[in-house]
């Protein structure tokens, strides 16, 4: 008998839930309310924190997946791992950004939306197209970018 779901929510969600804290929000520097992680840690530590925080923030997706979570849910999850990773990858800028991006902690809001008001049901089809034309637009502004820049240079000589 499959299990729905609503049974697998309060143990997943706390193994997850407990997973994303340590990431995103397990530290507090004192005196403020910032509150900070192990990943923006790891990633101080170039390319290996990077590809670690990337995997655990993929576990947590994957675990996720396996039980219940839609198809739309994933991909906004995937999304913000890979915003996270990608930026992340940047040298300084990616360090900063990981103080403040908590991709993990977003992905917990999401499953308890997912969850527990049933939100962002259905396939996610929507997203992928918008995230394939955005790719596209990028990629051709790029091209047209690169174009413009050769003949400058082909100008120079």
């Amino acid at each position: 008998m499959p299990h729905s779901p609503n049974n697998l929510v309060p143990n997943r969600l706390k193994w997850v839930e407990r997973t994303s804290y340590l990431l995103d929000e397990r530290f507090r520097i004192p005196g403020t309310r910032f509150r900070f992680g192990l990943d923006p840690i790891l990633n101080l530590i170039p390319f290996a924190g990077d590809i670690s925080g990337l995997i655990l923030s993929a576990v947590l997706v994957f675990t996720m997946a396996r039980h219940g979570v839609s198809r739309k849910v994933v991909i906004l999850m995937t999304l913000n791992i890979l915003i996270d990773f990608l930026i992340g990858a940047i040298p300084f800028i990616g360090q900063v950004f990981d103080f403040f991006y908590k991709a993990n902690s977003r992905n917990i809001s999401l499953l308890k939306k997912h969850y527990e008001e049933g939100r962002y049901q259905g396939s996610g089809s929507g997203i992928l197209i918008g995230i394939f034309v955005f790719i596209l637009v990028v990629f051709t502004l790029g091209i047209f970018m690169l174009w413009k820049l050769l003949e400058w240079l082909a100008g120079l000589f």
